[in-house]
């Protein structure tokens, strides 16, 4: 693939992504660090860590800039 067409990103972070955040390989060790850093996770049956894409890019600023417009009000002074 071109560096023009990458891959989708997935819903969550891979464990190659998780590692790299945490900069820990173990299950345990990885949970320590989310917690510290505010990140929410689930744990699954296996003891593995799945988090939201999304939710770390909010967190650490990495998401898109929102596309809430800034409203401008104005003073009505006609009834004065």
């Amino acid at each position: 693939m071109s560096a023009q067409q990458a891959e989708p990103l997935g819903m969550f972070l891979t464990s190659a992504e998780l590692r790299e955040l945490t900069q820990r390989v173990q299950f345990r060790a990885q949970a320590v660090v989310l917690n510290t850093l505010g990140v929410a996770y689930k744990v699954r049956p296996d003891g593995s860590i799945i988090v939201l894409r999304a939710h770390v890019e909010h967190l650490l600023g990495g998401s898109a800039p929102s596309t809430r417009r800034h409203r401008e009000y104005e003073i009505d002074r006609s009834a004065m």
